[in-house]
């Protein structure tokens, strides 16, 4: 997959979440996607790349980098907690999908149950 469809995916994913925001801040251009103002998705152009960043089970991403040449430590964030995501043959869409979820789901476990968006 290339990188802006990466990008597409993963931001046309995360709007579909109950209570989702999306922030753009520029320079540099980010885009940020929250749920009750918690970032769970980061986007974002590497010199020469576009990317994603997600949050991730800290277990969850070690094997991710393991199985995944495109999935690195997460860029500007804690490298256990986060990973990056770039376009390339070993990323495909439902996987994409799914980081995008579970980076959801991490974030949203974390809030009060009071805060907790509504269908999740």
């Amino acid at each position: 997959m290339d990188a802006q469809k990466l990008q597409q995916i993963a931001g046309d994913c995360a709007a579909d979440l109950p209570g989702t925001d999306l922030e753009r801040r520029s320079a540099p251009d980010w885009d940020l996607y929250k749920v009750r103002g918690k970032v769970f998705l980061l986007m974002t152009d590497l010199p020469g790349h576009p990317v994603v960043i997600l949050k991730a089970d800290p277990d969850h991403a070690a094997a991710l980098r393991e199985q995944h040449s495109d999935i690195t430590p997460g860029y500007h964030m804690n490298k256990t907690h986060w990973i990056t995501v770039e376009g390339g043959g070993t990323v495909d869409e439902e996987l994409v999908k799914e980081l995008v979820v579970g980076s959801y789901r991490l974030v949203v476990d974390g809030l009060p149950r009071s805060l907790r968006p509504t269908g999740v």
